[in-house]
């Protein structure tokens, strides 16, 4: 939301600075984003003065440049070196000095600097119109009127339009403040208040409706009564069409309204004075002399003031005319064959209520985020649409000389009534933990046009304005009372009362916390992506299965992810194309999946991907890059944190890469492996990457089931013994651990490979396995003849089960 400063202070008993006007709308919840200074003209002409030219002379080094004598005032005079062919003696000019900073129409700013040109010393400039921002000729420097006094500020003589523009984040339930009337009479209420005033808005002028040539009479009949339980409107001839003031069009361009023509200005001005969209209708384009306000049926095209095609959904509120066609989405935009034309002599003037449910419905459906469908949407006064044309009357007449047309059709069959809540003293205090007094809560809510129904020692009945369309519960009366006075002025309180409450989501927390410390001290970094993705990132099979976005907000981000991979890898990319080429990321986040039509479901996964070194290098030695090895000993070691036990993998079938399905028993835990080819071509990315998929609610069930426990420090040494054997190339580790624990040695505590070396000397298709057995007894030290009996176990079933060739 966008307010001029000059524009409300229209509307306020009291004029106060920018300064004092932030700190109340801050105060009243009204949140400042930002405040920007607006020009009418750049750099607002300022250090230009008005010379007068007392002398021409030819330049002695160029034929197109004169060198001049100008006078600036208090006898100053400066010699200037020109080029436009109209300067003359006498004349009253625009004069640029030196240090003087000029903001031409195109191009950047410049400031002025003693120069030479063409050997004569230049001390400023004369300057055109374009040259200082104020028109587009560049025939000739601009002359001024001989009345204009030598030395005065050019900035006096053409008074620039300036403002200051205050950008306020409001928030959706706020639809009242979404126009410089309503903020307006929030600082009212906040002025009666804090400053002890009896303060009311300024209300403009307005016009009164009655009806004197009658030359359209507009029948209007609304089927769609719940869609439309209001439509006012009224004829207009006899106008002018043109350019609006200029009044009014600095104003909206200040708040970054382009102004068009007198007539649209006015239904724009209006909008953002009073938060209620107009649309004009040429009256001689209303088939009929009759408005139907209904739904058509589904596909049926409309012709929008877009000159495109658009197929009407059967759920769109139309005005249509009498033969039935469609002259406008009500509420949303309008239609290219009803709209006001150079040509149109008569216009009809709608102001309406639309159902704020329908209205956004069609905005996003035809994607028309216009400033009208943002105000309805969020709902506008229902009680106030005759009285905003009243105010759009004043200024027709006023500016473009209109004559109202046509007698006042107000078609609004049950009025809506006002709720009433009843709120007590006590709620009030228990709410805001402010005891407020009865006088101040009547003060800020009849500020607020609250009215008071009845009243008594403990509790307040009161009427809620149609504006406050968000104001249903005691709690809303709570919130308008402590937002007036001022979250800053509840008192901290002595005693806080705290209501114990079950958290039900403790242990996912928990769990998180773990995992992200476990991995950031790995040296890990936490990434957070976007749940919204690129559809072209993602295979066939898997759009098939996609949500997809009805109202994307962009045509890249248009599905929810099915998988996680894709949004790491584009976060991969983006750090490996700045030069960070060790990478070690994880990531918590959802896929999304359509089970059925309506019918979704969503995973909550844990993503960690490494791609680069290990570590940085250092003095003392290189580091080797990470691999898929080290990132299962990352997840072994994630796992065995939270007590699971060995992760088991199988081999998954896919010629694009390496991938394994990981799993803890019987239960599938996570896919890990290399990230194919063909997908880090679509991401530009040229060097390996790793990845681990983890199931993060499986994980979260495991690690649920197990329990605590803790072990006695065994008090007897642990006894180390190497084997170093010879199998077929294509056996896989984990066989080997595995025939190494199916002996279910209660002393074999742990097995580490230390080396695995390859050569033709060992034999064709064989490599050599170096591992360690690490044995303990916690009840006494183990004699060498045990241990070797274990050993021996361990080499007999190496030979019969893996062929193994015992190195001695």
């Amino acid at each position: 939301m966008t307010i001029s400063h000059n524009w409300l202070m229209d509307y306020l008993p009291v004029s106060f600075s920018v300064e004092k006007l932030v700190a109340i709308l801050n105060s009243i919840g009204l949140e400042v984003e930002g405040v920007d200074a607006f020009e009418e003209i750049r750099g607002g002409l300022e250090g230009l003065i008005v010379g007068e030219v007392l002398e021409v002379l030819k330049h002695p080094n160029a034929d197109k440049l004169s060198v001049t004598r100008v006078l600036t005032g208090a006898g100053t005079e400066l010699q200037i070196v020109c080029g436009a062919p109209n300067v003359a003696a006498g004349q009253k000019v625009i004069v640029a000095p030196v240090g003087t900073t000029i903001f031409p129409l195109k191009g950047e700013p410049v400031t002025m600097k003693n120069a030479k040109i063409r050997g004569i010393e230049s001390q400023g400039m004369i300057c055109a119109e374009d040259e200082i921002g104020i028109g587009e000729s560049h025939a000739g420097i601009l002359v001024l009127p001989e009345t204009v006094e030598t030395g005065s500020p050019v900035k006096n003589y053409f008074k620039p339009y300036t403002d200051t523009i205050i950008h306020i984040g409001l928030t959706p339930n706020r639809s009242d403040a979404m126009s410089h009337l309503g903020i307006a009479r929030d600082i009212c209420a906040w002025l009666n208040h804090h400053e002890n005033g009896s303060f009311s808005v300024r209300m403009p002028q307005a016009a009164d409706l009655k009806s004197l040539t009658k030359q359209v009479s507009i029948d209007v009949s609304v089927e769609n009564v719940a869609d439309c339980p209001r439509f006012s409107g009224i004829g207009f001839s006899s106008f002018h069409q043109g350019a609006s003031p200029a009044w009014m069009q600095n104003r909206l361009k200040a708040i970054g309204v382009r102004p068009i023509s007198n007539i649209v200005d006015i239904t724009n001005y209006v909008l953002h004075e009073t938060g209620q969209p107009l649309h004009a209708y040429d009256a001689a384009k209303i088939s009929l002399n009759k408005i139907i306000v209904k739904n058509l049926p589904e596909g049926t095209e409309f012709v929008s003031l877009d000159s495109k095609i658009r197929k009407l959904s059967s759920e769109d509120l139309m005005v249509c005319d009498g033969e039935g066609k469609g002259m406008c989405i009500g509420g949303v935009f309008g239609g290219l064959n009803s709209g006001v034309t150079a040509d149109t002599n008569v216009i009809f003037l709608e102001s309406a209520w639309f159902s704020p449910v329908t209205i956004r419905k069609s905005s996003f459906r035809h994607n028309l985020r216009t400033e009208a469908a943002q105000r309805f949407e969020k709902g506008v006064d229902i009680g106030n649409t005759v009285e905003v044309l009243k105010r759009a009357a004043w200024l027709l007449q006023t500016i473009c000389g209109a004559e109202i047309a046509s007698d006042l059709i107000d078609h609004y069959p049950q009025p809506r009534r006002k709720k009433e809540i009843t709120v007590s003293y006590n709620y009030l205090k228990k709410i805001s933990g402010k005891n407020y007094s009865p006088l101040a809560v009547k003060k800020i809510l009849e500020g607020l046009q609250f009215t008071m129904l009845e009243e008594n020692k403990d509790d307040l009945k009161i009427a809620v304005p149609l504006h406050k369309t968000d104001v249903s519960l005691p709690a809303d009366i709570a919130e308008e009372v402590m937002r007036i006075d001022g979250f800053d002025n509840i008192e901290i309180p002595q005693t806080i009362s705290i209501a114990p409450a079950v958290e039900t989501a403790g242990f996912n927390a928990v769990c998180k916390e773990k995992t992200s410390s476990v991995l950031a001290a790995s040296g890990f970094n936490e990434i957070l992506n976007n749940s919204i993705a690129n559809s072209a990132w993602y295979t066939d099979d898997e759009l098939r299965s996609a949500v997809h976005m009805m109202n994307n907000l962009s045509a890249e981000l248009n599905i929810l992810r099915p998988s996680m991979l894709e949004t790491g890898l584009e976060t991969v990319a983006h750090n490996l194309n700045r030069k960070n080429n060790s990478l070690k990321l994880f990531e918590f986040g959802k896929t999304y999946k359509t089970i059925s039509r309506g019918n979704y479901t969503e995973t909550d996964h844990l993503l960690i991907l490494l791609s680069g070194k290990m570590l940085e290098d250092s003095w003392r030695a290189k580091s080797g890059n990470a691999d898929l090895f080290y990132l299962k000993g990352k997840v072994q070691a994630l796992a065995s944190h939270f007590g699971l036990g060995a992760v088991e993998y199988v081999e998954e079938n896919n010629s694009g890469a390496i991938i394994l399905k990981g799993s803890v028993g019987k239960t599938g835990l996570l896919t890990i492996g290399l990230v194919q080819k063909n997908l880090m071509q679509r991401f530009d990315i040229r060097q390996e990457v790793c990845f681990a998929d983890i199931l993060w609610n499986t994980f979260l069930e495991l690690a649920q089931k197990v329990k605590p426990g803790f072990t006695e420090i065994p008090k007897f040494p642990a006894v180390n013994r190497d084997l170093a054997f010879v199998v077929d190339k294509g056996l896989a580790y984990e066989h080997i651990e595995k025939a190494a624990r199916s002996l279910s040695l209660k002393k074999l505590k742990d097995i580490r490979l230390f080396d695995v070396f390859e050569s033709e000397k060992l034999g064709t298709g064989k490599k050599s396995v170096a591992m360690n057995f690490i044995f303990q007894d916690e009840e006494k030290t183990l004699t060498d003849l045990e241990v070797e009996q274990f050993m021996q176990k361990i080499i007999t079933i190496f030979e019969k089960e893996l062929s193994a060739q015992i190195r001695r």
